[in-house]
């Protein structure tokens, strides 16, 4: 098969490889859509290291081509979503609801691309597939579910660790693909009033909560979230940037900063 495979900082190259041989408990699937993650930049770039010879990506949608020992409830030829993050389900941290962190490790749940090849070739083997693979239903196509392995499910977790109630005044920083995601899920979750805040004014933002634009300064940070609010501090913050700029809004904030 065909893969993408990390040699070092500033090269990733396609290679031949062996397809993977399914052991009990895992999945092989053939990929048909994936995509490429700002982690797979970093990576690239040498800024988070990976072993030479590691087959990048994390975001697989495909078709399962078989089943280890083990595996019930699936069926080859279904087409599935396997997540970036892909724990083992029966660990200590798993069953308390902590899969990134599976094995007591940090992103511990996350081995595709990381740990274990990942899914930027023609095959990918998923390990304890029983607790990672979701049916793609009949009336999506691949690629109307390809945010789902990592961009949805990020900002979808960002939006349920901040324990949104219904009610709640939540700000969520910056509306790139995972921010918008978490604007959605805030919306979902229940919250009244969502204080999206971006440079730049997205259509997806007006359909789920106010808009609130700002320049990148601290002062307008904090000035932004007061004046939306009445003075009153907010129920909860979500950061979906890497900006320093938006640290300044802690004190406004009641509840959780994400």
């Amino acid at each position: 098969m065909k893969a993408a495979v990390f040699v070092e900082p500033g090269r990733i190259t396609l290679e031949e490889r062996p397809v993977p041989t399914v052991g009990p408990g895992d999945a092989l699937i053939r990929i048909t859509t994936t995509t490429i993650c700002g982690t797979d930049i970093h990576i690239l770039k040498g800024e988070y290291p990976v072993r030479p010879g590691l087959i990048v990506g994390h975001e697989p949608v495909g078709v399962i081509e078989e089943l280890g020992e083990g595996v019930t409830g699936y069926d080859v030829g279904q087409r599935v979503i396997v997540g970036a993050i892909t724990p083992c389900g029966q660990c200590y941290h798993c069953l308390d609801g902590h899969q990134a962190q599976c094995g007591g490790k940090p992103i511990g749940g996350w081995r595709f691309g990381n740990s274990i090849d990942g899914c930027q070739a023609e095959y990918l083997l998923v390990p304890n597939a029983q607790a990672n693979l979701s049916l793609i239903p009949d009336g999506l196509t691949d690629e109307q579910v390809l945010m789902c392995p990592d961009i949805m499910s990020t900002g979808f977790g960002g939006a349920e660790f901040g324990q949104i109630k219904i009610g709640d005044t939540v700000a969520v920083f910056a509306q790139g693909p995972i921010g918008l995601c978490v604007t959605a899920g805030t919306k979902l979750k229940g919250a009244t009033r969502i204080i999206v805040v971006d440079l730049i004014v997205r259509a997806g933002s007006c359909d789920l909560g106010e808009l609130a634009p700002i320049a990148p300064r601290p002062t307008d940070c904090r000035r932004t979230g007061s004046r939306c609010t009445g003075g009153c501090a907010l129920d909860q913050r979500s950061v979906a940037t890497g900006r320093d700029s938006v640290a300044d809004s802690n004190g406004f904030v009641r509840g959780r900063c994400l």
